[in-house]
């Protein structure tokens, strides 16, 4: 989840209170004006008495976010990897199908223990699924018996496609017996949603 502030905000000459929300990979902004900042495009990221210190595109951009500013100045310096955000471990036993992103695979390849691609493994601790369709949906049901009672599914879908949803997503998930926690950005073109088994159900 990402953190949110309602605060004041400065650029330029102008001012405006709003909104802030600091999303995995940018800073958005929404009162008299709006602001989405990519942190790949941010300059420089400070704190200072209270204020969130931004520099953007040649802008100075602040936000009165009292002690919170430190926090957030740091998780924009230092964000979280792909893999970190997804719950990749050293180590863990991952299956991967029909996802197509050699960077992601790569990624895999260094930290996962055991990694199989195109098949589930056994006792799985991550499956990454491609949703291309609500049909591919229906395999939410049956991957859940390759998984450790511990581990989760996560399902990659094409962001802001109408083949297949959020909602559509979300409510697959649920009729497999499944409990979605988590929603990540997995690239600047996918999104992925986590499941896992109930724990009444372990």
């Amino acid at each position: 989840m990402g953190l949110e502030a309602t605060c004041i905000a400065r650029v330029g000459a102008q001012s405006s209170r709003g909104k802030a929300h600091l999303e995995s990979e940018e800073l958005i902004f929404r009162g008299d004006f709006r602001l989405a900042i990519p942190f790949r495009e941010i300059h420089s990221a400070a704190a200072k008495d209270g204020e969130l210190l931004i520099e953007h595109r040649g802008e100075k951009i602040a936000l009165s976010l009292g002690e919170a500013a430190a926090k957030w100045a740091a998780k924009i310096s230092h964000p979280r990897s792909r893999l970190e955000k997804l719950g990749v471990k050293r180590g863990m036993k991952v299956s991967v199908l029909g996802v197509d992103d050699p960077g992601f695979i790569r990624e895999l390849r260094e930290q996962a223990g055991e990694l199989t691609q195109g098949r589930v493994g056994r006792d799985a601790d991550l499956i990454f699924v491609a949703i291309d369709t609500r049909a591919a949906l229906d395999r939410l049901r049956s991957l859940q018996a390759h998984l450790k009672p511990s581990g989760a599914i996560w399902t990659i879908r094409e962001k802001g496609s109408a083949k297949v949803t959020e909602s559509d997503v979300l409510a697959a998930g649920r009729a497999a017996g499944l409990v979605d926690t988590k929603v990540v950005s997995f690239s600047p073109t996918h999104t992925a949603e986590k499941f896992v088994i109930p724990l009444e159900k372990r």
